[in-house]
């Protein structure tokens, strides 16, 4: 959902990434690197925030989701078995725990964006996705894109803590007092069954799945997906990975792997069953990092 970001779609195709260097730098004593550390423990600490089906645990307890299974499978062919799973309280609260390297990478599905490349860096997007709006069966308030809830004050609109989807509602002309700030997917689809708001706005990925899996015997439905155009630029989000600034041969080495099962189609195969299709795996093959966050 999470939560992810806005690009000028335009401004995407090609490029080299500029994470692509393998310069190593100190990660400890000794000048280990992070990719060292990590191959000699044999596991990654992992930051979460509990968001399906970017990343959240079954019920049997285990990290899974598109971001993490992902992950898995790279780490795995790098020598590294096990994913250390490290839940956050927020979406907003997982790029402030990897800075205080509480985990060394942040598998869930968060959208690349300037803003937070100038927090952390990011590895090459796996997916590129759309929006859309849980509503109540039959769409009373009539709500397709961020401008409806705008031309309406009296709609109240579902945002998630550290998600994208807050910023393209105000910048969509949304006022703040109607806009309802929600810790993670399931609250907000409370709040909309308990009639505290209107709408909740998220990727389309991300309510479908939750819709079918948890909701589906309730009386509301998923609006049409959309792009967000923000000041006449459509705002395609591709989620990737986030990684420390300074861990740049980790990061060289996981779109290493990432291009691999992107080319081969692995990708679609470990990301089918949350929801994904080839339409988002594809329209995040020929994107990178170092666009999406200088994208204007």
């Amino acid at each position: 959902m999470l939560r992810r970001s806005g690009l000028a779609a335009a401004a995407l195709v090609g490029g080299p990434a500029l994470l692509g260097a393998c310069s190593k730098v100190d990660d400890g004593p000794g000048g280990q690197t992070a990719l060292d550390r990590i191959k000699d423990a044999g596991k990654i600490k992992v930051g979460f925030a509990n968001e399906a089906p970017y990343g959240f645990r079954d019920k049997s307890g285990k990290l899974t989701g598109e971001a993490p299974e992902v992950a898995r499978e790279i780490f795995k062919a790098l020598g590294v078995a096990e994913l250390e799973p490290v839940l956050v309280d927020s979406f907003g609260a997982l790029i402030p725990g990897l800075n205080a390297r509480q985990y060394d990478v942040i598998a869930a599905g968060m959208f690349i964006n300037p803003e937070r490349c100038g927090q952390i860096a990011f590895s090459n997007p796996d997916y590129a996705g759309t929006n859309a709006f849980l509503v109540a069966q039959g769409n009373p308030k009539g709500i397709a894109k961020f401008e409806d809830a705008a031309k309406d004050p009296g709609i109240r609109l579902a945002v998630l803590e550290g998600a994208v989807e807050r910023d393209y509602a105000t910048k969509s002309g949304v006022k703040g007092n109607q806009l309802k700030v929600f810790p993670d997917a399931n609250a907000a689809f409370r709040g909309l069954l308990d009639k505290r708001v209107d709408a909740v706005a998220l990727t389309a990925i991300t309510l479908n799945w939750n819709k079918q899996q948890n909701y589906a015997d309730r009386p509301v439905e998923v609006t049409q997906p959309f792009i967000p155009v923000i000041d006449g630029k459509e705002q395609l989000g591709a989620g990737g990975y986030g990684f420390r600034k300074a861990d740049t041969e980790l990061i060289a080495t996981f779109n290493t792997e990432l291009k691999k099962i992107q080319g081969s189609g692995r990708l679609l195969e470990i990301v089918k069953p949350f929801g994904f299709t080839a339409t988002e795996i594809d329209a995040a093959k020929n994107l990178t990092a170092d666009r999406l966050c200088t994208a204007a």
